[in-house]
């Protein structure tokens, strides 16, 4: 265990750079879980997925963050406004997850935990299209747990991922106890509605991030401390690799301008639960071969709670969390 704890101390101190945290944008109590961050074509937000089943947008620090949409087609505003995470209710009022805008037609797509796949539509609201999975052996076609979500800029088509296929989002902690490797990736081409698995067996597949040139994606294995690449071109074309073994667990992946990923790696000290374990929140810069460029603590930013994203945006770190009440703003040096 001490090994583990070295290793992942290592990992955070030995960078040549830090994150200054600027600011923390509050979210509207009593939500929380700001677990992906998304920017539209125009450069508004940042935008967020909270525990009621809304995204909200953030507008400016006078008005802080306002609702622009939601991912339930059933969703009832007065039983789902203001409401915690891990509720049955969210299966009602929905649970986004993984956002991405397709910055060509101003769609935003949402990786809902209970929703599935959903695209809405730029002026927000509603969902205008809910996306059906492939069919299985038992003939259903929804989804148990979507997580992760990215947009090749390219052609429009979106991967994302399954976090499990045995578990709910309400369960995760559990999920996270467990030794799962029903976790999928999956693509789906909105040109035609047609959506291929590309892989099975992961372990609480998580971030998903396309290359910039479109032939390979990366997807995260949180239980299994690594990054898998599967190729979309070339001579490997349909076939996956170990991309990255990591002392941490992966969460989201982004990828930011130059062609390189942020990850939100999580070092876990102690066992899992119960009782909790010490969280080291942190972020890992990669490049397109897997060398690690810069490495960031996220301490000052969320304390023992995990990371699940950080995204460059401007030459600015906007992170994510779960069970943060705020998306922190922080610039690097």
């Amino acid at each position: 265990m001490m090994a583990i704890f070295a290793t992942f101390m290592i990992f955070l101190l030995c960078s040549p750079s830090v994150a200054i945290l600027i600011t923390r944008l509050p979210l509207p109590s009593p939500v929380t879980g700001p677990e992906s961050v998304a920017f539209d074509r125009n450069g508004g937000g940042p935008y967020v997925g909270v525990s009621d089943g809304r995204i909200l947008k953030y507008v400016g620090p006078n008005e802080g963050f306002k609702e622009y949409a939601y991912t339930s087609p059933s969703r009832n505003k007065t039983i789902c406004d203001g409401l915690a995470d891990f509720s049955e209710l969210q299966s009602t009022c929905g649970r986004p997850l993984g956002l991405r805008f397709n910055h060509q037609t101003g769609d935003l797509y949402v990786a809902d935990a209970y929703s599935g796949l959903v695209k809405i539509g730029p002026n927000g609201g509603a969902p205008t299209q809910c996306f059906r999975g492939p069919q299985a052996q038992d003939n259903t076609t929804t989804y148990q747990f979507l997580d992760g979500l990215d947009i090749d800029v390219n052609t429009g088509i979106v991967f994302f991922t399954e976090a499990s296929a045995n578990y709910r989002f309400k369960d995760v902690q559990k999920l996270q106890s467990s030794r799962d490797s029903s976790g999928s990736l999956f693509s789906l081409d909105p040109r035609t509605n047609q959506t291929r698995v590309l892989m099975r067996g992961l372990a609480l597949a998580s971030g998903v991030a396309v290359s910039r040139d479109g032939s390979f994606v990366l997807v995260s294995e949180y239980l299994a401390n690594r990054i898998q690449r599967f190729w979309l071109k070339g001579p490997r074309a349909n076939s996956s690799e170990l991309f990255m073994q990591l002392t941490g667990r992966p969460d989201n992946i982004m990828r930011n301008p130059r062609g390189q990923f942020w990850v939100a790696v999580n070092g876990v000290i102690g066992p899992n639960p119960p009782p909790r374990p010490t969280i080291l929140p942190g972020g890992l810069r990669i490049s397109e071969n897997g060398i690690t460029l810069q490495i960031v603590s996220l301490v000052q930013e969320f304390g023992n709670e995990a990371a699940s994203e950080v995204h460059e945006y401007n030459g600015t770190l906007y992170s994510g969390s779960l069970l943060a009440s705020h998306v922190p703003i922080s610039t690097l040096f």
